[in-house]
């Protein structure tokens, strides 16, 4: 039995289907977007201060620092969380400032928190915090 190839054209148009060709594409560009979205870098952008010597020439900010066993300290000196609301009114009294905590690694969470609230009532007019392992 011999088969014959015919050159005449079929009786039937071929139809391309391509549904299950959008359907795979649309399957891909959400997998990639929603693992795209997965792969964020996790943390805080935060900006330090920079050492200007030992003396604070530039009033442009208002500078907090908290240590480890939760001590809050002004420009060198002690001045606890009852003292963070009048230092930050008197420092704004004139002109809104920002406000940049100091935070050990090994602070409480919770301290900062209060601290943040206690400047933002005292009139702060931006708080950020910057922190450093010790």
């Amino acid at each position: 039995m011999r088969f014959r190839r015919t050159l005449a054209e079929p009786d039937e148009a071929i139809e391309l289907n391509l549904i299950p060709l959008i359907d795979i594409i649309m399957f891909l560009l959400i997998f990639f977007i929603s693992t795209t979205s997965m792969m964020k870098e996790k943390g805080v952008q935060v900006d330090k201060p920079q050492s200007q010597g030992s003396s604070q020439g530039d009033k442009s900010s208002i500078i907090l620092s908290v240590t480890p066993d939760g001590k809050v300290t002004h420009e060198g000196k002690e001045i606890g969380l009852d003292g963070v609301q009048p230092t930050v009114k008197r420092l704004c009294s004139e002109e809104a400032l920002p406000v940049v905590i100091q935070v050990s690694e090994k602070s409480r969470s919770g301290l900062m928190i209060r601290i943040i609230d206690a400047a933002r009532m005292g009139g702060a007019k931006d708080v950020s915090v910057a922190s450093q392992r010790s």
